[in-house]
């Protein structure tokens, strides 16, 4: 992701970028050895039927559980660290998980596919007194890929003041109470792309500086400290007025539907998952006031995956009625995973990854109430999948307004471990689904990376009604990143970049239209809403590549969209359009966007 130069502490402006993202090091892409270290195992489950699969059991050796008494922590978090830093298509995945307590003295960094998290109900009871840090010294102080990583449940008291969280996509920062301010830039306050903050209280000011788009949903801040080029709140108290576009902020008083992820928590010895309850023009934290209000299930109502395990055995624990728990690491399926009861929860730790053999479908929903699917990752492989992830069968038509399907911190990814191909990544055919923080990657760097070797046409398809999307990041694309064919449908903020490496203007003519959408609602479609969208291009192997607009929909009254922008990434290719033909073109090498701020 490109992104402004280094601002001096007080600029909120936008800059002319830096390069595009670039390969990074083929050592990068290396396969990690495992951990090796101790784990604090769960209680052990009942003995199961004969003939059933077990639930419960130990959590594997790539989950880390640390108590305030456990010696040589910080050593063992920098060992990790070190393995994970610049890791960024390695096999490592991790979960760094802390039981209630005070913990002081720590310092925290987080590197490729790791997760830290406490273990109690509330952020407060987990507290650490220092950092959980993300910066970018790995990139030579660029975080535009500083990827997949994630902190949840936490309470901190940063050591100078200010925690350090610089990260670009897929890094969510949730459940977290930060008793100091912010800090969303490298060292040095280079470049940054991200990135996504939920339930979570930060006491103090957070500064963006130069993070070129945020996402900032059911929370609390101290103050918000500047703007490059499109920041965007939903219930959240202490956020800025909207102003956009100068400056960018676009604000929503409340959130339409929201409910939390579902999280791993010990009560007392015993491991169980807390399923946060729905939430309709949600404001401010779940947890702030008391007890939050949901469901507990215990550790044995859940099959405990590891790595290793074939999609047949955890299908059998679907259809056996048990929820699945995948621990860190890489799984291979040669067949759907199908989620065919109500209410099943697809729970990943530390970056589970799924990855589809012989291009089937890696998940298969089926038409019922209340799945939850959270926290993992789907790595196309190298024979083309017609999906990846399909959320209720074509033609679904259930009503689920009571009790959605959820689908949060899932990201897709097409190449950059290797070839992969996925003609669309994520189509969603159930009615009232609600997406809460994806990254859907058509990789532009990495291994197996260029126009045909990881072939993905669509992002996203949405073919139900009702469905709502809060952080919606796609990028790089062949044809539409998005296409949205259901009735009544909202997405609060998205994010996006046209694909870089289109060889030429042929290769993404739309008919007599030049290049495809990146936001498509389809012309039969007659209400919809968006609000703070944002598409960027950089067609670094064509820079004569015209794009005609960023947006494309119906020009009805029931359509309508607030606070849309495109930007020519040093002049890289150009916007002629905003959305249809309104808004001005983009122009040379500025990276100031072209803004339009109602539709129609």
């Amino acid at each position: 992701m490109p992104i402004p130069p280094t601002p001096p502490a007080d600029a909120t402006a936008p800059r002319t970028p830096r390069p595009a993202r670039r390969s990074v090091l083929a050592a990068m892409a290396a396969a990690l050895p495992a951990a090796g270290l101790p784990l604090m195992p769960a209680r052990a489950s009942a003995a199961p039927a004969a003939g059933a699969l077990p639930g419960g059991g130990d959590l594997g050796p790539n989950v880390l559980v640390f108590d305030p008494g456990t010696p040589g922590i910080q050593g063992k978090l920098d060992e990790i660290f070190k393995r994970q830093e610049s890791a960024q298509f390695g096999d490592g995945r991790y979960a760094l998980l802390f039981k209630p307590g005070t913990y002081s003295g720590l310092n925290a960094q987080l590197g490729f596919y790791t997760s830290i998290a406490g273990l109690g109900l509330s952020p407060d009871d987990t507290t650490i007194l220092g950092d959980v840090t993300v910066d970018a010294g790995w990139f030579h102080g660029n975080a535009t890929q500083n990827f997949w990583r994630s902190a949840e449940n936490l309470a901190l008291r940063p050591v100078n003041g200010t925690n350090r969280w610089a990260v670009a996509q897929a890094a969510p920062f949730r459940r977290m109470h930060v008793k100091g301010g912010l800090n969303l830039a490298p060292d040095g306050y280079g470049w940054a792309s991200g990135g996504y903050i939920a339930d979570s209280r930060i006491d103090g000011t957070v500064s963006p500086y130069s993070q070129q788009q945020w996402y900032t949903r059911d929370s609390s801040v101290g103050g918000w400290a500047g703007a490059v080029w499109n920041m965007v709140f939903s219930g959240v108290e202490g956020a800025p007025a909207q102003s956009f576009p100068d400056p960018p902020y676009t604000t929503l008083d409340t959130t339409p539907v929201s409910r939390e992820k579902p999280f791993l928590y010990l009560d007392g010895a015993d491991y169980k998952v807390f399923l946060p309850e729905k939430r309709a023009h949600a404001r401010g934290t779940t947890w702030g006031n008391g007890t939050p209000r949901g469901e507990s299930l215990p550790l044995d109502r859940f099959y405990v995956a590891k790595p290793g395990v074939d999609a047949a055995t955890l299908n059998a624990a679907l259809a056996q009625g048990l929820h699945l728990l995948l621990t860190p690491g890489i799984y291979h399926v040669d067949r759907p995973l199908a989620v065919q009861r109500a209410n099943t929860v697809v729970l990943g730790l530390g970056y589970a990854t799924l990855v589809p053999d012989n291009g089937v479908t890696a998940m298969k929903v089926a038409d019922v109430d209340g799945v939850r699917l959270a926290g993992f990752l789907i790595d196309a492989g190298p024979v083309n999948s017609a999906t990846l992830l399909e959320i209720g069968p074509e033609a679904a038509s259930a009503d689920h307004a009571g009790n959605p399907t959820t689908v949060q911190d899932v990201f897709l990814r097409i190449g950059g471990a290797g070839p992969g191909k996925a003609t669309t990544s994520m189509v969603i055919n159930s009615n009232h689904t609600i997406v809460d923080h994806t990254w859907v990657w058509r990789a532009d760097h990495g291994d197996g990376v260029g126009w045909e070797t990881n072939r993905a046409d669509y992002g996203v398809r949405v073919n139900g009604d009702d469905v709502l999307m809060t952080g919606l990041f796609v990028e790089h694309f062949n044809k539409y990143d998005v296409e949205w064919r259901g009735e009544r449908g909202r997405t609060v903020f998205f994010q996006n970049e046209k694909a870089y490496d289109a060889p030429n203007q042929a290769a993404v003519q739309n008919g007599s239209t030049k290049g495809y959408a990146a936001y498509k609602i389809a012309d039969e479609v007659a209400t919809h809403e968006a609000w703070g969208l944002g598409s960027y291009c950089y067609y670094n192997v064509d820079p004569t590549i015209r794009q005609d607009h960023g947006f494309e929909a119906p020009g009805t009254p029931g359509v309508r969209l607030h606070n849309l922008l495109v930007v020519s990434l040093g002049g890289k290719g150009q916007y002629e359009h905003v959305i249809n033909g309104i808004g001005a073109p983009t122009s040379g090498t500025s990276t100031v966007p072209s803004t339009v701020s109602s539709y129609p």
